[in-house]
């Protein structure tokens, strides 16, 4: 890992994986390094409770009946760390798989993420940040259990071996759960050795995952299935604009609502409390409002794309730059000028938000589906006046994130816990989905404006680019870690970085960040899901103006990066690229680098009287050690859905500061008809595990507009894709 980018709210900073690793343990205390200090105190009181016999660490207890619970770090949110995250313990510890259960864990300092600074789930990190951290935890178990099994058949330590779930001695053996005791009165070792790959029986093999069987029997626990005695639930009439404040409010109506109980003011609007949710409904839809809108009030979509290309028409803030591109392009044999476009998007998550909130004195629990566990607890405890160690969050399982979950503004949160102080009950605050498409958070509209010159090869001589777009740090805590110079990397990773620059000796790439009172927030791959398109529709057109073929096109400019080859290779060859379509197909291809991992897609796509359909999707992943690559697969397959979402159907407009769209019906998402077969192909790889949710979101768009050229000689350069019908 060469850079640790900052997605979903990730401190950005350059360093070495090791270097990575050793900071975010020095911040954790050693913790990070050692894998072996007890939990302390509290959670060990927690494993005590929960009748684990054997807690020598944060992330694991092995009770007396021989399971072995698995405490995640991170949030379950479907991409699979229910299942990957034990398989590292697992490994590590020659569980019995059959043994194995799973919790989210608590808020708490042990379960930092080792480079966030806090507890979180974003970036495509998990797996790659815990790839060594899991699996000394369950080498460290499995240490004190041989320790202690050795002990019992009076046989050195090294005359032991463990296998599912046992300690093997000759003809003696003991099952975990008879040697928890025992090992739990140990010291425990500071360093123990980890198995060599060549070893493994569960890391890299197909795994079914742990959390389907909860979900298909409704076991799983989402936000929305929080209930208890007492539980009110509320909805909140937010502001019709973004940055309008309350100006008066009459509450008389609502309250003659059958089941409303409460109403009050809260920094973002106003809260209706009733006994159910259709009572708060139907109270919130009788209230009356008057609002001061404010600036946000004048914001128009298409004024502001006029106002996003003027913008472009002279630099930014640099993001990358070398030699001199304007004087190179005086020499250049062809040049080819080209805007793209991407609207703001919505997360459009199948579980809309909410957040249940309890204060009972001087402690409060919150039950949420969050990224972020660390926020959470500490926005609460800001709100109550309370120590942070005094509020409990139980992270539920999230019915979608793709950073939703995890806003900068902490706004789901912040409703609920301000509705809970005001009221002095507890609270289920929910958001419709109409709430949060009119008045979420978004992926931010950008404008990339692209020029580049051709030498006599063909090949690109000078390059320039601007991009324009909102950033989604700039105006919150975030910022001092991710804009650096006036620019904010994610809104310009995958351009600025792209490894098509490294290759041209005039280049220069730079951002406007306007600020809008539009709240913008990390989208399921961030600013990758839109330089993509601007960067591979390029690349696609810089191919056929120079008369080539667009695959070999790119395999002569990443000549020098085997690893971006090796997936381009492997997915033209899988999708047999250059052999025959049958009439009314054709194909095209994207790679594109993002979250230190390698993703190459071919799109076929068809077109039959005007209506495009996309056949078929093939995928070469290079995401170092799949940890599980059943979860590889099915990621990558999310993934190209999510993307084709945005090439082909999703898009948020605003007119008068109010956005125009609603709900799936007219902020549509990919339906089941329109999913294409979908071949993954992952590459074997020895590398350390790198992200697998996000990386295969943004090829799919430029592999589809590349393909629409190929079939019909339309370019597309607007998302979603829409081709120009013939009167």
């Amino acid at each position: 890992m060469s850079t640790l980018d900052s997605r979903e709210g990730a401190p950005a900073a350059s360093a070495s994986r090791r270097q990575f690793l050793q900071q975010g343990a020095a911040a954790l205390g050693g913790l990070v390094i050692g894998f072996s200090v007890p939990a302390g105190k509290r959670l060990a009181h927690a494993a005590a409770e929960a009748g684990a016999a054997f807690a020598p660490n944060a992330f694991l207890r092995v009770g007396t009946d021989d399971t072995v619970t698995v405490l995640l770090a991170h949030s379950e949110m479907g991409q699979g760390v229910w299942t990957s995250l034990p398989m590292l313990i697992a490994e590590e510890l020659d569980a019995d798989w059959t043994k194995i259960e799973v919790e989210h864990a608590p808020a708490a300092r042990e379960y930092f993420h080792p480079g966030f600074g806090q507890q979180g789930t974003g970036g495509s990190t998990s797996v790659a940040s815990e790839f060594e951290r899991y699996r000394q935890a369950g080498a460290t178990a499995r240490a004190l259990l041989v320790q202690a099994a050795a002990q019992r058949f009076g046989v050195p330590a090294a005359q032991c071996r463990t296998e599912n779930g046992k300690v093997i001695a000759g003809d003696k053996q003991a099952r975990y759960g008879e040697l928890a005791s025992a090992a739990a009165q140990l010291p425990v070792p500071k360093e123990v050795p980890l198995k060599e790959p060549k070893r493994w029986t569960l890391i890299g093999k197909p795994t079914r995952r742990l959390d389907t069987p909860e979900k298909i029997t409704g076991k799983a626990q989402f936000g929305f299935d929080v209930h208890f005695d007492g539980l009110l639930t509320a909805l909140v009439e937010r502001a019709p604009v973004f940055g309008a404040q309350v100006k008066s409010f009459s509450a008389d109506a609502a309250k003659t609502v059958p089941g409303v109980r409460h109403v009050v003011q809260i920094p973002n609007g106003v809260a209706v409390v009733a006994d159910h949710f259709w009572a708060a409904k139907r109270g919130r839809d009788a209230l009356k409002v008057e609002w001061e809108l404010g600036a946000g009030a004048e914001i128009d979509s298409a004024r502001q794309r006029e106002e996003f290309s003027r913008l472009a028409q002279s630099p930014g803030a640099q993001a990358a730059s070398a030699g001199k591109p304007d004087a190179a392009f005086g020499k250049a044999k062809h040049t080819l000028e080209a805007d793209y476009w991407a609207p703001y998007l919505a997360h459009a998550c199948m579980e809309p938000l909410n957040c249940t909130v309890k204060v009972t004195g001087k402690e409060a629990d919150v039950w949420v589906g969050t990224q972020f566990q660390t926020a959470t607890q500490r926005l609460a405890a800001g709100v109550l006046g309370l120590e942070p160690e005094n509020v409990r969050v139980h992270t539920t399982f999230l019915g979608g994130g793709f950073g939703r979950r995890a806003p900068n503004n902490g706004d789901f949160v912040s409703d609920a816990v301000h509705t809970a102080k005001a009221t002095g009950a507890p609270v289920k605050v929910v958001w419709t989905r109409e709430d949060d498409m009119r008045g979420g958070s978004y992926r931010a509209a950008f404008l990339h404006r692209l020029k580049v010159g051709l030498d006599e090869k063909g090949l690109p001589s000078a390059w320039t680019h601007v991009a324009v777009g909102q950033s989604i740090a700039m105006g919150t805590p975030m910022e001092p870690f991710m804009v650096h110079g006036g620019v904010d990397h994610s809104s310009v990773e995958g351009a600025a970085d792209s490894p098509y620059l490294k290759g041209i000796p005039h280049h220069h790439v730079s951002l406007h960040s306007p600020r809008l009172p539009l709240p913008v927030l990390w989208w399921r791959s961030v600013g990758h899901s839109h330089t993509a398109f601007a960067m591979e529709s390029m690349i696609d057109e810089l191919a056929h103006l120079a008369g080539k073929d667009p695959f070999e096109y790119r395999r002569t400019l990443l000549a020098k990066h085997p690893r971006h080859l090796g997936v381009l290779e492997l997915a033209a060859s899988k999708a047999g690229w250059g052999s025959p379509l049958p009439s009314g197909r054709a194909r095209g291809i994207a790679v594109h680098h993002s979250f230190n991992s390698y993703v190459a897609q071919v799109a076929e796509v068809s077109l039959d009287r005007g209506k495009l359909k996309v056949e078929r999707v093939v995928c070469a992943v290079d995401c170092g050690i799949a940890v599980n690559p059943e979860t590889v697969v099915a990621q990558v397959e999310s993934a190209v859905a999510f993307g084709l979402s945005q090439a082909l159907h999703s898009k948020l407009t605003l007119k008068d500061g109010r956005v125009e769209q609603s709900n799936y019906h007219d902020f549509r998402v990919l339906r089941m008809s329109g999913m294409p077969r979908v071949e993954v192909h992952i590459v074997p790889s020895t590398e350390k595990p790198t992200g697998i949710g996000e990386p295969a979101t943004p090829p799919v768009a430029p592999a589809v507009a590349n393909a629409l050229f190929a079939l019909t000689g339309q370019r597309l350069r607007e998302l979603p894709l829409k081709l120009e019908v013939s009167a």
